[in-house]
């Protein structure tokens, strides 16, 4: 049985500052529930259920980070983040390491879905990997799972 990770951030409607018309810099998600005595790692992964061609839009791709209770805003678009914890991020959708932020066409608002994983090793998977890859990299290893959403249209 895969524990229970409660998953928050602030808001339901991501602030501008997070999308592509703004900043585009990643939101601090908050974290409850991280048992370290299972977790050895989080992985986090941000898609897009509601983006054209049938949804599944990567925003954002980042494993191996420490138990913590909170990711902080603006981590850092490189492969190898040393600060404010070591991580390996991946290739998003748009061919990108790190957070790209919402960036939806016109029309009704899109839902971003949070995922954060605890797993039970630190992965031995390469920067720049993509979805596919991270997935089967974290296969048997999710001890814990929790998820959220925001929204943002334009």
């Amino acid at each position: 049985m895969v524990g229970k990770i409660s998953v928050e951030i602030a808001v339901l409607k991501l602030p501008y500052n997070y999308t592509c018309d703004g900043a585009d810099i990643s939101p601090a998600i908050t974290l409850g529930g991280v048992d370290a005595s299972v977790t050895k790692s989080l992985a986090v992964i941000v898609n897009d259920p509601d983006a054209p061609g049938g949804g599944d839009f990567t925003h954002w791709l980042i494993w191996n980070i420490e138990p913590v209770r909170i990711i902080p805003e603006a981590i850092a678009k490189e492969p190898e983040v040393s600060f404010p914890f070591a991580a390996r991020q991946g290739t998003n959708s748009f061919g990108r390491i790190g957070y790209s932020g919402p960036c939806p066409p016109k029309g009704r608002d899109h839902r971003y879905e949070f995922k954060v994983f605890g797993l039970d090793a630190v992965l031995d998977l390469q920067a720049g990997a993509d979805k596919k890859a991270l997935l089967q990299a974290m296969e048997g290893h999710v001890v814990q799972y929790g998820e959220t959403y925001v929204l943002y249209g334009r």
